[in-house]
């Protein structure tokens, strides 16, 4: 169940980043409050996860879902182009975190 928490949290982690961007500097009401919302929730989740995960191995798989979440969403926006050597580090970034919940 921690990890389940876990994955949801760092998704959750993807929606505020991409919320603080579209946000305007907090200047568009909707994206600042799903911004909110989703950081409250993802923050909470990490920190429920941490208190049956290894506390450094639930941030870096935390971190790593958010971050190629967060790139797959710009991706999909178009806001960012995934070339090749992009999709490939992603691809090195997932592994890492797969491994890392393997060896936890």
């Amino acid at each position: 169940m921690f990890w389940l928490v876990l994955i949801l949290s760092g998704a959750l982690e993807a929606v505020w980043a991409t919320a603080l961007s579209a946000s305007d500097g907090f200047r568009r009401p909707r994206p600042t409050a799903l911004f909110g919302v989703s950081l409250v929730l993802s923050m909470a989740g990490l920190a429920w996860a941490m208190t049956g995960l290894p506390a450094g191995t639930a941030y870096a798989v935390w971190v790593g879902i958010g971050a190629v979440g967060t790139v797959l969403l710009a991706v999909a926006r178009r806001e960012e182009r995934l070339d090749l050597a992009r999709g490939l580090l992603l691809l090195v970034l997932v592994g890492c975190v797969a491994g890392l919940k393997a060896v936890a």
